[in-house]
């Protein structure tokens, strides 16, 4: 942990991402819209250049497919690692997968007077047979 947050930072940072995760693998948005803030951007480097998708196309795009759970697939979800830059500031790495495609997720998180909530998700997706 670093010198810039508590433990009770991480835990309540660890419980946000914890509960995106869980939103992905049921395919919940309220869950997901719980741990995104509304004004978060999800971005990833595609064939064309940079894909920069708002929150609630990417909620719409997660409630039109079958969730991971659905279709009994396994789940892979862990957090990478936890790095604060101050108090009120985080950057999480986590694996997650909805396969066949599996997902290297940056998430930067703030902490707002409401608690804890992921501003930005850059990810890397690479597709497995």
């Amino acid at each position: 942990m670093s010198e810039h947050a508590s433990a009770g930072d991480l835990a309540d940072v660890e419980k946000v991402v914890w509960t995106y995760l869980d939103g992905l693998h049921e395919g919940n948005t309220q869950k997901l819209a719980s741990a995104f803030h509304e004004v978060t951007q999800l971005y990833a480097l595609g064939p064309d250049g940079v894909t920069d998708v708002p929150r609630a196309d990417w909620l719409k795009m997660v409630a039109s497919r079958p969730s991971p759970k659905s279709q009994a697939l396994e789940r892979t979800d862990r957090i990478v690692s936890v790095d604060f830059s101050g108090p009120e500031t985080a950057c999480v790495k986590v694996e997650c997968a909805v396969p066949p495609r599996y997902f290297t997720d940056y998430l930067t998180l703030l902490k707002f007077a409401n608690g804890w909530r992921v501003v930005s998700k850059t990810f890397r997706t690479t597709v497995r047979s």
